[in-house]
């Protein structure tokens, strides 16, 4: 793999690292700005809605620049947002200051696939894609749990600065390592969006809400889960996100290693597989070493879907795929956003901090219903084309003939 991917890992480190160490400081920021823990989960939500829309808002006003330059102020608007969570005096400015974060997240790891699939053989891409998104599965084996015990034994705001440092480490690593890769030419707007008339992409971004979604509607509130029901100390929490880190690296691994084989089936695994584990895990929860092997297999049950998703996107947006993956990555979080509302909806409801796990299971059983008809519909589209490539054969052949005997043919 190309030197260029680490350089792409590191960024995704720093990303990794604000986007989840939120998990476990959010009883300690709920309470330091005296709101609830459903409204500190705001911070997850509000992230996951400006990914959503940062990822083609600032993927359209960078194809007029070359992905590089992108890729290097994206990481800027990074730090400077994780700044901004630092010293925020409100729960409001902090909140802002996580959406001004995210506007950087879908258009970076959106831009950073497409390089990362240029970069290798065509035979290589979900394997160079899972090389990227290495560095968010390794943030959340070191970055999250370090920041998580930063956080809960200095504060957390140390820890927002930690990552603003590390946003800026990112920025140097792309100016340093990715190569200079001119804007895609020919690339406009019109051209993008062209892919997004293919059933295929949208049912794959369906896909990608509804299960990595299924994923966030039981990790948002892992720590108040594991605290209050599973019985674990607040200082546990910290390696709790270590197994979910570890789960989510060997399920990158295994999504990258067979999504260029077996795209589908994987899929219908991974999805089937989610499922059924978010749903057992109102009752794992109740017990500390099954809780804790259940947060490792969701974590590599979920981050298995990104490597295949991601593919199948830039597969099917033929010639504009730029767009198409940032949009995915926003689905990502746009799913992030509908299970962290919906999870703090059931908890509200006074259904008890196990109850965002049913929710999940829903979300995944969705994501796996809608994998079966996307391939349904591919496998309709491929007879067709089948037929009609039998068709077109046959009235050539009878021409053919028709010619050599010197009959006349009437279509």
């Amino acid at each position: 793999m190309p030197l260029a991917l680490l350089a792409l890992a590191i960024g995704a480190f720093g990303i990794g690292t604000t986007e989840f160490v939120i998990m476990g400081l959010l009883p300690r920021i709920a309470g330091d700005y005296g709101v609830s823990v459903p409204t500190a989960g705001l911070l997850v939500t509000g992230y996951a809605l400006g990914v959503v829309i940062g990822a083609p808002l600032m993927t359209v006003l960078g194809t007029r620049i070359s992905r590089k330059t992108m890729l290097m102020l994206l990481m800027g608007l990074f730090t400077v947002g994780n700044l901004l969570s630092a010293v925020a005096p409100s729960f409001p400015l902090m909140l802002a200051g996580r959406i001004v974060t995210s506007l950087a997240h879908g258009a970076f790891f959106g831009i950073g696939s497409v390089v990362a699939a240029e970069l290798v053989a065509p035979q290589k891409k979900a394997g160079a894609i899972a090389t990227m998104f290495t560095g968010l599965t390794v943030a959340n084996i070191v970055g999250v749990p370090l920041g998580t015990l930063v956080g809960q034994a200095v504060g957390w705001r140390t820890t927002f600065t930690a990552v603003a440092a590390l946003g800026l480490l990112g920025l140097l690593g792309i100016a340093k390592l990715v190569p200079a890769l001119p804007r895609a030419e020919g690339t406009r707007l019109r051209g993008e969006l062209t892919a997004f008339r293919n059933p295929q992409v949208l049912l794959a971004m369906a896909m990608t809400v509804l299960g990595f979604g299924g994923v966030f509607a039981a990790i948002t509130y892992i720590a108040p889960m594991m605290t209050n029901v599973a019985g674990y100390s607040e200082g546990s929490v910290t390696w709790l996100l270590v197994l979910f880190g570890v789960g989510m690296f060997l399920g990158n691994l295994i999504g990258g290693k067979f999504a260029d084989r077996r795209l589908m089936p994987l899929l219908y695994t991974t999805l089937g597989g989610l499922a059924v584990v978010l749903a057992l895990f109102t009752l794992t929860a109740h017990n500390k070493i099954a809780a804790a092997a259940t947060v490792l297999l969701v974590g590599a049950l979920g981050f298995a879907t990104v490597p295949p998703l991601q593919k199948r996107v830039l597969d099917h947006a033929h010639g504009a795929p730029t767009l198409a993956s940032a949009v995915n990555i926003g689905a990502f979080n746009l799913g992030n956003a509908l299970a962290a509302w919906l999870g703090g909806l059931v908890i509200s409801a006074g259904l008890g901090y196990t109850a965002p796990n049913w929710v999940g299971a829903l979300l995944a059983a969705a994501a796996l219903v809608l994998a079966l008809w996307s391939a349904a519909l591919e496998r309709r589209a491929g007879g067709a084309a089948v037929s009609a490539e039998v068709d077109v054969t046959a009235g050539i052949d009878v021409t053919a003939e028709a010619a050599e005997a010197r009959i006349p043919v009437h279509h």
